[in-house]
């Protein structure tokens, strides 16, 4: 590779060749030796690795063995250079963290399931375990490859525990997505989900969004819809699901969990009274502006599914907000957030005609009349049409009729 022969001139600053990772071209931050002796950034080898590849990229010769041992001695000359050039703008590349040893990994869960071990001592490793996965994905990967789930499902619902073990694996079972038999250890035992269901209302914020986090893995991944719907019916549970998304301060992992919870639980229609009955309505609508897009299209999702109930429709009609933000919504956010507006307008413009009057002030016809003509779904187009038919007689005399966003539609007058 001729051009790595060459120092790197970046904003006058030249990087030794021996510094830049042969593949990426840029300054190593935890290099790295391969069984060839070549060295590269972890990060580009890795990535290198992970497409199939088996070859050393520089020689191109076999790899004996993925192994990559730390290249401590050329790092901390990096760290040196960096330190050197500090007053030309150059910052210190920080000491990376090393992956979990798999053997290592492995102890820390024994130890963590061996009832014989002080609570104290079992608590701290699985604090040791939860700060490993922080550090970086390859060690969630190890963890969780070491059978994590099986070690920890055990001591959350041990009634024999002590409180702070209980929560502390509750906290690291709910890093990893449960795969179908875990669901159904936990959706099987009505016991269970009683218990998840108390812990929304605890004191902690961090051990009520952890337990929201299980419910909703739970949930999705339970297939009988007999067991969803009793999950549905553990006391308190949407009303702990609705605290989490009006929780006053700024925690945006909370609106992140709660929202997927919410839509989980509401996909089953026997859940969605409940979820109305438990202030979801009133929450969706005054969180609707701090969701992410993802979680913004949930909440949409969401809100379409509780308009197809009475009582849902009913609550949102009540709340001033809910038609002006729904009617923003409309080509801002996403395709899928646009239709899920269009159908939640739909159905409540259908039952009262006072929204339909709220929803033209608004200037939802002119957001429709764009949408039809949009590369939007034919899902969200048609709910557009139905909904344009539904607000004819709401519109001003002199609001369509000489509109030139109507005149070039693809929608006629009604």
């Amino acid at each position: 590779m001729p051009g790595s022969l060459e120092a790197l001139d970046i904003t006058g600053i030249q990087i030794p060749y021996h510094y830049r990772c042969p593949i990426s071209l840029e300054l190593m931050r935890d290099p790295v030796t391969v069984s060839t002796g070549q060295t590269y950034d972890r990060s580009s080898i890795e990535s290198w690795i992970a497409t199939g590849n088996s070859t050393c990229p520089v020689t191109r010769v076999q790899l004996s063995d993925f192994t990559l041992i730390p290249n401590h001695t050329l790092r901390r000359l990096i760290q040196e250079w960096c330190v050197s050039n500090r007053n030309l703008g150059v910052e210190r590349i920080p000491t990376p963290k090393q992956p979990a040893d798999p053997s290592l990994v492995r102890s820390l869960l024994s130890q963590a399931s061996s009832e014989s071990n002080p609570i104290q001592t079992r608590v701290s490793v699985l604090r040791r375990i939860r700060g490993l996965v922080r550090d970086s994905e390859k060690n969630r990967s190890v963890i969780s490859s070491n059978n994590v789930r099986d070690v920890v499902l055990p001591i959350v619902f041990s009634s024999t525990e002590s409180t702070e073990l209980t929560h502390e694996s509750l906290a690291l079972l709910a890093m990893f997505p449960l795969g179908e038999h875990h669901c159904e250890f936990i959706s099987s035992n009505s016991d269970r989900i009683t218990f998840l269901a108390s812990l929304l209302s605890h004191k902690s914020i961090e051990i009520r969004v952890n337990s929201a986090a299980l419910i909703e893995m739970v949930v999705a991944g339970t297939r009988s819809l007999e067991q969803r719907v009793l999950i549905g019916n553990a006391e308190g549970l949407f009303e702990g699901i609705t605290a989490i998304l009006n929780y006053p301060f700024a925690y945006p992992r909370g609106l992140k969990i709660g929202i997927k919870a919410l839509f989980a639980l509401c996909l089953v229609k026997q859940n969605r009274q409940k979820a109305v009955s438990a202030g979801a309505a009133e929450a969706l609508i005054d969180r609707l502006a701090d969701f992410e897009k993802c979680d913004a299209e949930r909440a949409l999702a969401t809100i379409e599914l509780l308009c197809r109930i009475p009582i849902g429709c009913a609550a949102f009609a009540a709340h001033a907000l809910t038609v002006p933000w729904l009617v923003k919504i409309i080509l801002k956010i996403s395709d899928r957030a646009t239709e899920y507006a269009a159908g939640a307008l739909l159905s409540l413009c259908s039952g009262w005609e006072e929204l339909q009057r709220d929803a033209v002030a608004a200037g939802v016809v002119t957001q429709l009349l764009l949408l039809v003509q949009s590369d939007c779904t034919e899902r969200a187009k048609r709910k557009a049409q139905l909904l344009l038919k539904l607000l004819r007689n709401s519109w001003p005399d002199d609001s369509i009729a000489n509109s030139d966003d109507f005149g070039c539609s693809d929608v006629a007058p009604f």
